[in-house]
């Protein structure tokens, strides 16, 4: 039998304790945000963010086993009870959270909808849901969770549109 033992230099010995592959790699925390639109207006969540009240899209932290394209659909319907199927992309952004020392690497997806359904948030920390024009999310974008909430908004505006097909994973 191979033995899984490594030997790594460390300074100027060698040390028989390997280290894990990627184990000093930086890692941001990947999300997954949904922009929901329907007649100008857009879906947002009301949650506690550092004892805050804020404004968000669905949005949330991939997790391990899980596809973007499943994690979008499972935040979704955690924060707003709704069972609904990504468009597309409008953009990927990587972002810095000062004030928490984190970066992210965010995927935005877009669904269009033909009508507004009712919401029944199944996270315990959803507040309530709301449907805002661009004057509403522009006159509270102080209360915005982050700035690539109105930034992802903005994009989809524009006409971003990356689809889907472009995703590739083998979960």
């Amino acid at each position: 039998m191979v033995s899984t033992k490594l030997k790594v230099k460390l300074g100027t010995g060698l040390s028989e304790t390997p280290r894990e592959h990627g184990s000093e790699q930086f890692k941001p925390n990947t999300t997954v945000a949904a922009i929901i639109h329907h007649q100008g207006r857009f879906l947002f969540v009301e949650e506690y963010d550092n004892n805050q009240r804020v404004y968000n899209q669905p949005a949330g932290h991939l997790e391990a086993d899980e596809n973007l394209i499943t994690a979008i659909k499972r935040e979704v319907y955690e924060e707003t009870g709704l069972s609904l199927e990504p468009n597309y992309l409008s953009g990927i952004y990587y972002f810095h959270r000062p004030d928490l020392q984190l970066y992210f690497l965010r995927f935005c997806f877009v669904i269009e909808l033909d009508s507004y359904p009712t919401c029944q948030p199944q996270d315990d920390e959803i507040i309530t849901t709301h449907w805002f024009s661009i004057e509403q999310i522009k006159e509270n974008n102080h209360k915005l969770r982050s700035a690539m909430v109105l930034e992802c908004i903005e994009d989809y505006l524009s006409g971003n549109k990356i689809p889907l097909s472009q995703l590739k994973s083998n979960l």
